[in-house]
């Protein structure tokens, strides 16, 4: 949860996190496997993407940079014409 609050995503929960995580081990998107916790506690759980995955990922990104031009391209289209929103 810190490397998602250090980058940004500190409204993102733990209870959003793990259910989502759950769902994407049954689609068989990432996997995971339990370690022996550094401090000594209960073993700890990592998740790691499959090669679906990673497949998934990479067609996610480019709907999103698609989809993210899109807006960019609006945004500045109405910076340069002075225009604002309705």
């Amino acid at each position: 949860m810190a490397a998602l609050a250090d980058n940004g995503l500190d409204l993102v929960s733990e209870g959003s996190i793990y259910p989502l995580l759950a769902r994407l081990e049954r689609e068989g998107l990432v996997s995971s496997y339990r370690a022996p916790s550094a401090s000594g506690g209960a073993p700890r759980k990592y998740y790691r993407l499959t090669e679906a995955g990673g497949a998934e990922l990479a067609g996610g990104r480019d709907v999103w940079h698609a989809f993210s031009g899109c807006v960019e391209r609006v945004l500045n289209d109405r910076e340069s014409t002075g225009g604002s929103a309705p």
